[in-house]
């Protein structure tokens, strides 16, 4: 599908919210009719003192915030969480660590491998997060069974240098075009209500419908403004502006997997089902995320049934990704 221009992003956001619902739904049910929603765990496996000093986040080394520096897991009490993961009914499990980026070669991105490793054997879907990739980290991490990758560009390339100044926009997308042309999917998304417009929510959108391919997945993340950081006063949200972000993505990108992720935990039943109805299909799955809550598990199984949903099955029927790159222009704003 081709890239869908600002312009069109606002015209179809600005639609009246039912006529809004009503074109995201049919999408929705055009490319994913099996009334499924994919469960993900997440779990830090390096958490806090990350040299990178992105103004949301609580393992900021520049931020004085309650998290703590902790060493990298070790494999054993990895594989402890992957376990307790498939046994409740996720099939994704997602790691992250704390870190600017790796380099092969290094102890520590070898002791992620081999975890990765590990972790595959389960058959689970492996997604990771370790920031900045090379191409050759890249292919050595799909080699070891990484299915996807997460790397999100946050915001619009205009406004991405007030919330990170340790690296570039540029640098974000680089690492993604080294995921692709390694062969993983690529799961990117952004973060709403750091107080950025609307305009910056619908260029981050336009950014991320020119990737070639699609995303696989496409994160929604809401603020969770943690004290310590630059951004802690800042107010939550308001869940139809988090609705109607869904229901444009879904449109925009109608064979990706639109995830509801940090700050679900704060969205009440009926406005999680107003997401599932937009075309949500995936969520986070657990009591927490990388530092900050989460809806607990059973929680989020008995909605499912009420809403006629069911878990996901893995992706062991889909094609694996080819190699390709992410278009990297910046499109001007309309």
């Amino acid at each position: 599908m081709p890239r869908m221009t600002f312009e069109r992003l606002e015209a179809t956001y600005r639609l009246p919210l039912f006529d809004l619902l009503g074109q995201a739904r049919r999408v929705h049910d055009a490319h994913w009719p099996r009334r499924e929603v994919q469960l993900c765990t997440l779990l830090s496996i390096k958490t806090g003192g990350c040299s990178e000093d992105c103004a949301y986040c609580a393992q900021s080394a520049h931020h004085a915030t309650p998290v703590s520096p902790e060493p990298l897991l070790e494999k054993d009490a990895v594989m402890r969480v992957a376990r307790a993961a498939r046994e409740t009914g996720s099939t994704r499990f997602c790691m992250g660590a704390a870190w600017k980026g790796v380099r092969e070669g290094e102890k520590r991105f070898e002791q992620v491998l081999d975890i990765v490793r590990a972790v595959s054997s389960l058959g689970l879907e492996v997604c990771v997060t370790l920031g900045q990739l090379s191409l050759v980290a890249a292919r050595r991490l799909r080699e070891a069974g990484v299915t996807a990758y997460n790397h999100n560009i946050d915001t619009s390339p205009e406004f991405y240098s007030n919330i990170v100044t340790t690296h570039t926009f540029e640098d974000r997308l680089q690492t993604i075009q080294a995921v692709q042309d390694a062969g993983m999917s690529v799961c990117c998304g952004g973060i709403i209500g750091m107080g950025e417009s609307l305009a910056d929510r619908l260029r981050m959108l336009e950014v991320i419908t020119g990737f070639d391919p699609a995303p696989e997945s496409l994160p929604i993340n809401s603020l969770v403004p943690i004290p310590g950081t630059p951004l802690e006063h800042l107010p939550r949200i308001d869940v139809f502006e988090i609705v109607r972000l869904v229901a444009t993505s879904r449109i925009a990108l109608p064979g990706t997997k639109i995830r509801l992720s940090a700050g679900r935990e704060c969205m009440s039943r009926e406005a999680q089902a107003l997401c599932f109805f937009a075309g949500a299909n995936s969520i986070f799955f657990g009591e927490k995320l990388l530092t900050t809550g989460n809806a607990e598990a059973e929680q989020d199984l008995a909605l499912l049934r009420e809403l006629g949903l069911e878990p996901q099955a893995p992706f062991a029927d889909v094609e694996e990704p080819l190699p390709h790159a992410c278009r990297k222009e910046a499109p001007a704003t309309a």
